[in-house]
């Protein structure tokens, strides 16, 4: 007589534990890759954000001054999305890439597959969801924070140019000395 399907060998469940465990280290061993290879995931989010902006405003913008000044804001903003996306990159890709291995090398039935697939899917379009919509809500707020900031320096260089330049008080400062020696100022007219 077979046993029915519901109740495991303890064979096969010995093989399974030792199946989690190897995934287990996988998942360690991508965690410690990512973080020895941190320059290089650097260099990578770097070259992602320069193509990505630049298609982004591209696409979105079509006036050339508008277009011109969020190519700025985006180069100004590239250290805080290297270090959003470093930080996310470290936390979940991992646990992305060891999920994916193991359904490569797990061969289930097709049946089998396709709930865990869309279940995975979900749960983690769902967190990546939750997470990219407070990194969004974060870089509008340091987008809106760096923009006003510019705009003030800008208004402040403005100001001084035109205050310069325009100075209807400036007057023209003679150095003389006088009988005793001593420095004596006379402005001029």
């Amino acid at each position: 007589m077979t046993t029915p399907k519901l109740v495991k060998a303890p064979k096969q469940l010995a093989q399974e534990r030792i199946g989690e465990e190897r995934m287990h280290d996988v998942l360690l061993l991508m965690t410690h890759l990512l973080k020895s290879e941190e320059v290089t995931l650097k260099l990578i989010l770097n070259c992602l954000y320069d193509v990505g902006s630049v298609n982004l405003i591209n696409n979105k913008l079509r006036s050339r001054p508008l277009s011109f000044m969020a190519l700025g804001i985006a180069r100004m903003s590239k250290p805080v999305f290297r270090t959003v996306a470093l930080h996310w990159v470290q936390k979940n890709a991992p646990r992305l890439a060891t999920d994916w291995l193991y359904s490569k090398v797990s061969f289930q039935n097709v049946e089998d597959q396709q709930p865990d697939a869309i279940a995975v899917v979900s749960k983690v379009q769902l967190d990546s969801l939750d997470t990219s919509q407070q990194e969004i809500k974060r870089l509008r707020s340091e987008v809106r924070y760096l923009t006003g900031i510019s705009a003030g320096a800008l208004v402040a260089l403005a100001s001084t140019v035109i205050w310069v330049s325009h100075n209807p008080h400036a007057r023209t400062v003679i150095h003389t000395t006088n009988s005793n020696g001593n420095l004596a100022t006379t402005p001029s007219k």
